[in-house]
């Protein structure tokens, strides 16, 4: 049953019913390692906002908000936790594990649990999850998702064309997944990959039924294999959730499923989805942008400081100098830009700390182990040798590219300042956000424009060192397009770092690794880091059991309750 929109938006006239609406207790930050307004209580309609949604078909969508709200209607091998201060930690979720591996992560088997099944009732099988993962490689039917199972999985030699043009004989499908019986499935990977099982918990590698996919048009009414299936999806009421009556929580750990029902409203913008939060006609925010700065000035206030919480989100805002662009070929011109830096400057750009953490290693603060924090200060005369070892004593002009976005612009200013203190002349480039990143993983444009220096921000898939740090500094991984490495860092001492990390034996053997991974980078000054994103999340009034997910950078609408 649709929920009336006015329930959501609150009723129009000079009667809003905010006064009528419980606010709940808190202390600022309770969310974070602990349960924001602990409860069990169920029933209700959970009102969510929410900005643009890509897709609502698991193998489509490529982004962190949508994964949390498909929390609800699909279900992976394996999850992120959702125990408090833990939930950048995987826990199984369709299998009995996390799966096991007896050669260093080339090779996996999970277990699916007994007793889970889709919402038409029947069970849920291994060749379910082997389908779900083979419509990621019908890319001209399945366009937007993820793309690591191909990565992982394909033959090179004879690529997988995914299940809707396999025209093989024996219709087996995807070779290095088999499915020995109902309940096992085994992963024959292309190269070891001991962050193998994060690939497993997005939503990409959930199951599909083959006999209910209908192709491009699947995210109009996907299967739901979760406490909750959508019933409805309408551009003006939004998309309504209620309870699927064939999940058994017995075999879900993760999922608490409090409310009877759920309804997100889409495509609002920050302002919006801020306003409703404090007038209380939502319970909170998928978007994980956090309250937008319009919003920051009223949080001083004692009831609204009580229900925030303050996070980093991973995601690193760095200077990038691509060794394709002259003088960024020499190591000693990028040592001079590195040095000269202000980071100080650059997070006062950003509005200052309450919205930008300054940051000089090459690793988010939510991944634990990280290289020590340093915080350097600008170094004028480190940067007047480093030009003089380079052979460019008063300075060189170079581009810096950035995206024509207010804050970005700001940023780029301040550097370009910075850097003209040393002789530097950096001219900065706005360009079009809509096809900003197209344009700086495009090697052929970065080099042909004379793009010496690019603004970018970096976020992992996956909560992990590796994840963050191999598309960003691994030669192997330079791409003509969809490049991700924008320094074009291929250095060989750093590819053979990266390959021992992979290849360490054990957590503490592998964390240390890494550690030497962001080291050599920062040795070769392709990249500078210069601050992680910080947001405030801003709780509903009725908002129970609000638990922070790190990974997706909101509330985890798995637990969330209202109250």
């Amino acid at each position: 049953m649709l929920v009336s929109l006015a329930v959501l938006t609150g009723c129009s006239g000079g009667n809003t019913g905010v006064a009528a609406v419980p606010t709940q207790a808190g202390e600022p930050g309770s969310g974070v390692t602990g349960v924001r307004a602990p409860s069990d209580v169920t029933g209700g309609t959970l009102r969510v906002v929410a900005g643009q949604v890509d897709s609502l078909d698991p193998q489509r969508s490529y982004a962190t908000g949508v994964w949390n709200l498909m929390r609800l209607y699909t279900r992976t091998l394996v999850t992120y936790s959702s125990a408090p201060g833990r939930t950048d930690e995987l826990v199984p979720d369709l299998a009995t594990d996390l799966g096991t591996t007896p050669d260093g992560g080339r090779t996996w088997t999970f277990t699916l649990r007994e007793g889970v099944r889709f919402e038409t009732g029947r069970p849920i099988t291994s060749r379910d999850v082997k389908y779900g993962i083979e419509r990621s490689f019908a890319s001209e039917v399945v366009v937007g998702g993820p793309t690591y199972v191909v990565d992982l999985l394909d033959d090179k030699a004879d690529p997988y064309p995914g299940p809707y043009q396999d025209e093989t004989a024996d219709r087996l499908g995807l070779r290095s997944v088999t499915t020995p019986d109902d309940r096992t499935i085994v992963f024959t990977l292309t190269t070891p990959t001991p962050d193998f099982p994060f690939v497993m918990a997005l939503p990409s590698s959930s199951p599909v039924p083959a006999e209910k996919d209908t192709g491009g048009a699947y995210g109009d009414d996907p299967i739901s294999s979760g406490p909750y299936m959508i019933t409805s999806v309408d551009a003006q009421a939004g998309i309504a959730l209620e309870r699927n009556p064939q999940w058994d929580p017995a075999t879900d750990d993760v999922r608490t499923a409090l409310p009877d029902a759920v309804l997100v409203r889409t495509g609002l913008s920050g302002v919006a989805r801020d306003q409703a939060l404090l007038a209380g006609s939502a319970d909170l925010d998928l978007s994980g942008t956090g309250v937008q700065q319009a919003t920051t000035s009223r949080l001083a206030d004692d009831a609204l400081a009580g229900r925030i919480d303050d996070v980093t989100t991973g995601a690193v805002r760095l200077l990038a100098m691509p060794t394709t662009v002259s003088p960024m070929e020499n190591r000693d011109c990028r040592a001079a830009v590195a040095a000269v830096v202000d980071r100080g400057a650059v997070q006062e750009a950003l509005q200052g700390p309450g919205n930008a953490e300054r940051t000089s290693v090459l690793w988010p603060r939510a991944v634990a182990d990280g290289p020590a924090e340093g915080d350097p200060q600008p170094d004028v005369g480190a940067a007047r040798a480093a030009l003089t070892a380079c052979g460019r004593p008063d300075g060189f002009e170079t581009v810096l590219a950035v995206p024509d976005v207010p804050a970005s612009v700001l940023v780029a200013q301040a550097l370009a300042a910075e850097l003209a203190e040393v002789g530097i002349t950096a001219d900065v480039r706005p360009l079009d956000p809509s096809t900003y990143y197209s344009d700086i993983s495009n090697p052929d444009t970065v080099t042909a424009a004379g793009y010496g220096l690019v603004l970018a921000t970096w976020t992992a898939d996956f909560p992990t060192a590796a994840s963050f740090l191999v598309p960003l500094v691994d030669g192997r991984s330079i791409r003509g397009l969809g490049n991700t490495n924008y320094a074009r860092l291929d250095d060989p001492g750093v590819n053979g770092l990266v390959d021992a990390a992979r290849a360490a034996p054990d957590p503490a053997v592998s964390v240390d690794a890494w550690r030497q991974v962001a080291d050599a980078v920062r040795q070769t000054a392709a990249y500078v880091p210069l601050a992680e994103t910080r947001v405030q999340l801003l709780a509903g009034q009725r908002l129970r059991n609000g638990v922070v997910m790190q990974p997706y950078g909101s509330y985890d609408v798995a637990t969330a309750g209202i109250g």
